[in-house]
């Protein structure tokens, strides 16, 4: 019993020498591991970084040496475990490979053992019993740290592997709905170039009947020549989206002035608006000197401003544009809004899906005005077929959303923000948001 009493206020004695010399134990673990040529990323943290969970760790030995209850030390080797977890969790976050926090504990260990044969030596007339357990409840200690910190790690490193695979699955996905997108988009493009080129081919198969009066070959030329135009337009869209696609295309930034370049490309175009009896007005600051790419800008609103006098039929359309005052930004907006069909999708509806639609709302207006014959069908007379050629001629092409789908890769190009507010028989209204500077 006094032999019992004796080890145990020994242990005590012991436990407070490690607490009062608890600097020196870790000045000695943190210079052991800064000299180990395996672990490098010791050197690149401060030492509040480097001790992190460890004083609490000791904290939780030392109660288990002093302690003479059983209860006491099972709850004190349970603080120990946690505090070795959180340790194991912020080398984790610190960038340390397992190895390394594995290799730390080592240094840790001999660091304490030897203030042990130190301690010995200062007192040779420790019980041989109070030795032994000091060195068992440190070797207790370093295989609960090394364990608590490896499971810790472990689970960690699951989670972050089990993240990236979503993460990896969800980009996947991603990628597979852009390319049935994509290869949505060129069927379209197909069937619109197929079209064209089936009036152009009927237009030019009436020009060589003999019997076609004079005043139909006129018709059907200018249809002819319309039809060309239309096709070399569409063939000059898909060739801006296959090199905006391919990452052919980069921004050009200077110093312009957008204001002066929206009011030239108005003015060359109003002549279009007033050929349909539409207005087109151009309205903004002047000047308004920005940084961008003026030849995408002017694309921009040339395939905005076109689709839109084509689709409108009473009315017009206004192209307005303003600076958006706001000191950590610098802002402009562009709009151009006109007075047309609109779409029948609202303005929640994300803009790739309001341009599917519109596609599609133009394929259906073509099968609804102008069905394809079939094979049994009985030619039609040439002043019936002039007037069905005049009909496809004279809608606004299908197939828009090629056009409109350029927009929205230019203003990505641009970092600018594209919003749409559209109401059936309302008009539509394209908000462009734009840098001032880059």
């Amino acid at each position: 019993m006094q032999n019992s009493e004796a080890s145990l206020s020994q242990l005590r004695d012991l436990a407070n020498y490690l607490a009062e010399h608890r600097a020196e134990i870790l000045t000695a673990w943190k210079n052991a591991v800064e000299a180990d040529p395996e672990l490098r990323m010791a050197s690149t943290t401060t030492r509040a970084q480097f001790i992190d969970h460890v004083p609490a760790v000791l904290d939780a030995f030392e109660a288990r040496l002093s302690s003479r209850d059983v209860a006491d030390r099972v709850a004190a080797r349970e603080a120990e475990r946690a505090s070795a977890a959180e340790h194991g969790l912020h080398r984790w976050q610190q960038g340390y490979d397992l190895t390394e926090t594995m290799c730390e504990w080592g240094h840790l260990h001999l660091a304490l053992l030897q203030e042990l044969e130190t301690y010995h030596s200062l007192h040779p007339d420790l019980m041989p019993g109070t030795l032994r357990v000091a060195r068992r409840e440190l070797l207790q200690l370093c295989s609960d740290g090394v364990c608590a910190s490896a499971t810790r790690y472990t689970h960690l490193q699951q989670h972050e592997a089990a993240t990236r695979l979503r993460e990896l699955e969800a980009a996947l996905a991603q990628l597979r709905q852009l390319e049935q997108d994509r290869a949505q988009a060129w069927r379209e493009a197909a069937h619109d170039l197929r079209g064209r080129a089936h009036a152009i081919a009927s237009a030019s198969a009436i020009l060589t009947r003999e019997q076609v009066p004079e005043q139909y070959r006129t018709r059907f030329s200018e249809m002819l020549r319309l039809g060309v135009a239309s096709l070399n337009k569409l063939l000059g869209d898909l060739m801006d989206q296959a090199r905006l696609e391919a990452g052919h295309e980069s921004r050009q930034i200077a110093q312009f002035d957008v204001a002066a370049l929206l009011k030239e490309f108005c003015d060359t175009t109003r002549s279009i608006a007033a050929d349909k009896g539409l207005f087109l007005i151009a309205k903004g600051d002047a000047p308004l000197v920005i940084e961008g790419d003026a030849q995408k800008i002017q694309r921009i609103v040339q395939n905005l401003v076109l689709n839109a006098l084509k689709v409108t039929e009473r009315g017009g359309v206004k192209v307005t544009w303003e600076a958006r005052e706001d000191e950590h930004r610098p802002q402009w907006t562009l709009c151009v809004q006109d007075t047309g069909p609109g779409f029948k999708h609202g303005a929640a509806t994300p803009i790739a899906r309001v341009l599917k639609h519109a596609t599609e709302e133009g394929r259906e207006m073509e099968r609804q005005s102008h069905p394809t014959p079939g094979a049994d069908a009985p030619v039609a007379s040439a002043p019936t077929m002039a007037s069905q050629t005049a009909a496809a001629a004279s809608r606004a092409p299908p197939g828009e959303g090629i056009g409109l789908s350029i927009v929205k890769r230019l203003c990505e190009m641009l970092d600018a923000s594209l919003e749409l507010e559209s109401s059936p028989g309302e008009g539509t209204t394209f908000r462009m948001v734009f840098p001032r500077r880059y």
